[in-house]
């Protein structure tokens, strides 16, 4: 596993290109920034992007849904692997290691929910529910506007 992630691109430990090349292609590889496309024995390979978007906003979303004052290492072991759950065998199987952004909203939605549920479970959660997905599916916001006419 290699994880380049320092920022900007030019500050990155190495490329995914050098990644791929050093490890004979068995790497797994994230990095910080995009990277662009690596062709390695006869492949195309698109290289995952690590990003915080995918875990602080559905924390933050979870930690505002049950009310919860504290946050422990476990809330952000649950929000990993709520995440990889969100991953399909058939990216695992071309070296993606994250969900496509196109599903960021889903992929939210579950982390958070997953999250309150450990949150409830460690008794943190002031708010009370059966139904941790619902809840935040009710305060998630959807961007949607009317149209005004005048």
């Amino acid at each position: 596993m290699i994880f380049p992630y320092s920022n900007p691109t030019s500050r990155a430990e190495c490329t995914a290109a050098q990644a791929y090349e050093w490890s004979d292609g068995r790497v797994l590889f994230g990095s910080g920034t995009p990277m662009p496309p690596v062709q390695f024995q006869g492949q195309r390979i698109k290289p995952s992007q690590g990003n915080n978007v995918y875990i602080f906003p559905a924390v933050g979303m979870a930690i505002y849904a049950t009310g919860a004052r504290r946050v422990s290492q476990e809330v952000f072991l649950t929000a990993a692997q709520a995440l990889s759950e969100q991953v399909p065998e058939e990216y695992l199987k071309r070296g993606q290691l994250y969900p496509s952004r196109s599903r960021i909203r889903e992929v939210s939605l579950h982390v958070a929910a997953k999250v309150a549920q450990t949150l409830d479970e460690m008794g943190h959660a002031r708010h009370e529910t059966e139904d941790w997905s619902g809840r935040i599916d009710e305060l998630a916001y959807v961007p949607s506007y009317e149209t005004i006419d005048g």
